[in-house]
């Protein structure tokens, strides 16, 4: 049985043994505050066009995003009407959450080992996602890749949206960050 009270993710230890000390001979850092640290990760899942015509869609992508990140996701609604979409205003239209310290280290682990390799066609993971600022989006097609989401009890399949934000302030500051918890770069 794992001890709650004494357990560190390895991803937290292994960013203050190792990850700490080579960012700071790499960029040459005068000071442990400067090196760069992942903030939080944001999950989320637009249900689109399938909440429009079923409310429960919304409701279902919540569930299989609060079973992704191990924690209660929210249910995302439209701030204005559209009428060309049929969407009204406060209409449910997907799920997000924000994941932060510990859960946010176990999630970026499982995506490495586990859910990266499992996606079909995976040559890496895209350079161009950074925002100019130090964070990093990426998307995947599929959210049945990950292992706690029943593949025969799924219903629809999700795309999702996962944005690393750093407290990097460039973009090779944060590829860099990245690349040392193993998030595989496209070549």
């Amino acid at each position: 049985m794992l001890d709650q009270a004494n357990y560190t993710p390895r991803l937290k230890t292994s960013y203050a043994e190792t990850i700490k000390p080579a960012m700071k001979e790499e960029f040459g850092y005068k000071n442990d505050l400067q090196i760069p640290r992942l903030e939080k990760i944001v999950l989320n899942i637009g249900a689109g066009s399938e909440s429009v015509r079923d409310s429960k869609k919304a409701k279902s992508a919540q569930e299989d995003l609060t079973a992704i990140a191990g924690q209660q996701a929210v249910v995302t609604k439209a701030k204005k009407s559209i009428a060309g979409f049929r969407v009204r205003e406060g209409m449910p239209l997907g799920a997000k959450v924000t994941l932060r310290g510990d859960r946010m280290y176990e999630f970026l682990d499982r995506l490495v080992t586990i859910a990266l390799p499992r996606v079909r066609d995976f040559r890496g993971v895209k350079g161009s996602g950074f925002d100019g600022r130090g964070n990093y989006n990426m998307g995947l097609k599929e959210h049945i890749v990950f292992p706690e989401i029943n593949f025969d009890k799924v219903d629809e399949v999700w795309g999702m949206d996962i944005a690393f934000v750093t407290t990097a302030q460039t973009d090779d500051e944060a590829r860099a960050l990245l690349k040392h918890f193993n998030l595989p770069f496209a070549a």
